[in-house]
This record gives structure tokens, sequence and C-alpha cells, in this order.
């Protein structure tokens, strides 16, 4: 029974490399060769490819070298070989992370412009985009709200750090991703998370048709905002699915994985001078290869809570969380953290632990997780107490507010 299992399973991986195979022939798109060969590095543990991972990347290129005599292209597969190695803006320490809703709310954001002015400690802003709000109909770009946004802190030597949502929470209404991308093309383009009452929506990129238009929407963003000197990073909302309404089969979850570590890359290119990153949390089993991969080029790990009652911070866990790779890739990767509104309000999810202070959460941070970047969302009964823990001596002592500022390992170098 076990090896009729494992011949049937063998085949099922062995037809979807071979479609991916000639899918590279007939497009002839070195991006789908690294989805391809990402998938088999990611999913290397599994019991079937662990085994055989190495004959599948040998017949994959088998295939591809027949291009000529299955009626392909020719001409040598486009290279996608990242830039040179060149100096990362490199600005750790404290950003707010501002409300949705106030980022091009004049009024909100005079005072927030007002409290990063006279808390030091404060480097800039974290601002939140919906792909939605950045691309309206197909390469059609509205990024106004950054240029403003971009103008104004600079004007005060502060920095921007912006984050690609591709999902929601909860169905508030907005839209995630464009019109054009619920066509039949791209699969609808969303799917649902969450429960019956109380939807959101996820993007589905295992469709590489999605995965190419938001590359398209990086490298757009890549060719106006990489050299400015105070656009500080770029990252993609939590790894995790999200509570999925429909089960997913195995191979749209490793399609999905393998595309964001394949959008990630083309990050890295388009990028090359700033801080990318990736906020990750699921699933565990998963966890060492994808983090793994994103420290191979030199992505950034994201970790989208902070409680000082994570259990990584007691014991190791199997498998282990996000939580317990950061103090592992320390000084080899930046590592990036996000305070968000729940986390001020209680250690635990299920609201049966305790209201931590904002000197506990910032202890955690900095001193258990090796933080570079921390995030603190402006929480409207906790903001007071950030600015004035941030206007402790500790926070003020050196350009990153205390926390770790040595230069990631993975950067050839950085700059201030």
């Amino acid at each position: 029974m076990i090896t009729i299992y494992k011949i049937l399973l063998t085949t099922n991986v062995l037809i979807t490399v071979v479609t991916q195979a000639l899918k590279i022939v007939k497009n002839n798109i070195f991006q789908r060769i690294n989805s391809l060969i990402g998938k088999i590095f990611i999913f290397r543990n599994s019991p079937i490819l662990a085994e055989h991972s190495h004959k599948f990347v040998l017949f994959t290129f088998i295939i591809i070298g027949m291009t000529p005599l299955i009626g392909g292209t020719k001409h040598a597969v486009a290279s996608s070989t990242p830039v040179a190695p060149n100096s990362v803006k490199w600005h750790p320490g404290h950003y707010y992370a501002i409300l949705n809703y106030g980022k091009n709310s004049s009024r909100y954001l005079s005072q927030v412009y007002k409290e990063l002015q006279e808390t030091p400690a404060l480097r800039g802003i974290q601002i939140r985009y919906r792909w939605a709000e950045l691309e309206q109909t197909e390469d059609e770009y509205n990024f106004s709200s950054i240029t403003k946004r971009l103008s104004e802190l600079s004007s005060m030597n502060k920095r921007l750090v912006i984050v690609i949502d591709t999902k929601a929470s909860f169905d508030s209404g907005v839209e995630i991703i464009p019109e054009y991308l619920k066509a039949n093309k791209y699969e609808g383009g969303e799917f649902i998370i969450g429960y019956p009452y109380r939807n959101g929506r996820n993007i589905k990129l295992w469709n590489q048709a999605i995965h190419d238009r938001l590359t398209a929407l990086i490298r757009a963003l890549g060719q106006q905002f990489n050299s400015h000197p105070h656009f500080e990073g770029i990252g993609i909302s939590d790894s995790s699915f999200g509570k999925v309404v429909v089960p997913l089969t195995l191979l749209q979850k490793e399609d999905y994985y393998a595309n964001l570590l394949s959008v990630q890359r083309q990050m890295r290119n388009y990028f090359p001078n700033t801080l990318t990153f990736q906020f990750t949390s699921h699933p565990r089993s998963m966890l060492k290869t994808f983090i793994g991969s994103l420290g191979e080029m030199g992505a950034g790990l994201g970790g989208p809570r902070v409680s000082p009652e994570m259990p990584s911070l007691f014991a190791p866990t199997y498998p282990s969380d996000v939580y317990g790779y950061f103090p592992q890739y320390s000084g080899i990767m930046p590592l990036v953290l996000s305070v968000k509104h729940a986390n001020y309000e209680n250690t635990k999810s299920d609201l049966t632990g305790h209201e931590p202070t904002v000197l506990e959460l910032l202890s955690v941070a900095r001193d258990a997780l090796h933080a570079n970047y921390i995030f603190w969302t402006r929480h409207p009964k906790y903001y007071s107490e950030l600015l004035e823990v941030l206007k402790f001596k500790a926070q003020n002592a050196n350009p990153s507010g205390g926390l770790n500022s040595l230069c990631p390992s993975v950067y050839s170098s950085c700059v201030n």
C-alpha cells in the first residue's frame, strides 16, 4: 500500500514538474524557472521530494534543453540575474505605523508629523497600501500618496517604509486587488478567508498571472522609489493564508509560497539599495526553508506581532514559530517587528493574558528578538505611553534608538 502511495505521489509531482517545464519552454520566462526550482527547494523535506528532488531538477533542465526540438524558441532564456551588490540604505530604529484611515488625512498627518519632530527616536513612519490603491487599471499606477508622504518626511529628515497589503482580515468593503484581476485569466484574483459572517480576502498568488502582475507593480515601485534616500523599505503583508473557507489543494499551497518567494526575489532586483522584507508566520512546517530562502536572497524577516508571552521565548517549540528564528538570524539578515493594536491590549490572542506595558513590548523586541526595526502602531489609547518611553535616555543614546544597528551580513555594505 505504501509503495502504491509513493508511486502515485511521485507521478503527481512528476506531472507538475513536466507541466511547469513546458510552460517555461512555451513562454520563455526565466521567472518560471525560479518559481519551479524554488518550489522544489521549499518542499524538499517532504518524503518523496527528499528522495527524488535532484532528479526532478535534472529532468526539468533536460526538457528545457530540448526547446529547439519541440518547437520552442531557439534563443537563450532571458537572464534575471540580480543587480550587482550595492550599498543598502540602513536606518534601523523605531518607526510609527500609522492607521490606514489617516494616511491621506492632512489633519491626522499634521499631528503625526508634530510627534515625529518632537521624538528624535522615531526615524519615520510605516504606511500600508492595498494593491488596488496603487494600480486601478492594468499598468496604470497611482503612487501620488507615496510621493506626497515621502516629500513631507524628507523635509523633516524622516523616512518612509511601505507594506503592500495583499489581504484583508475583515470584509470591510475595501478592494484588495484591481478590478481587472477578477477576470477568468486570474481565477477571479482572490479567495475568501474568515468566517461566513466575517469575511476577508486574500490574493490567489498560486496563479502565475497574478504573480506576474504583482511583480510588475514591484518593478514600477522600484523604478520610482529605490534611489530615493528617504525611501527606507518595502515589505509584503503576512505570509499566512488566513482562515480558508474553501480548502486549498496541495499544489495551490505549494505554488502560493513558491511564487511569494519569487516575488521577494524580484523585489531584491528592483530595490537593490532598499530594505525589503516579508512578514512571516505560517505554515510552520516550511518556515525553516522559507526563511532560509529569504536570507539567501538578501530579504528581511518580519514578525507580524510582539508579545512577552510567545511560547518560543521560553522554550524551543517544534516546529518552531517564526520568532524562534529571530535570534538565529540576528546580524545575518534584517529583522523587523510589527507591534499591532492587539499587542498593546493583551499578551494573548484569546485575551487570557495581561495588558503589557510599552516597556515590556520593547524589551521583548529589542533584547529577546534582536529587532533592527520596530513598527509601532499608533494606537489611540497607547501612543502617549509609547512617545514617553521613546523619549527615555536609553532610546536616544544612538540613532537606532537602542536597537541592533549592525549591518546584516547578507548586505555587501550599508549606508547611513
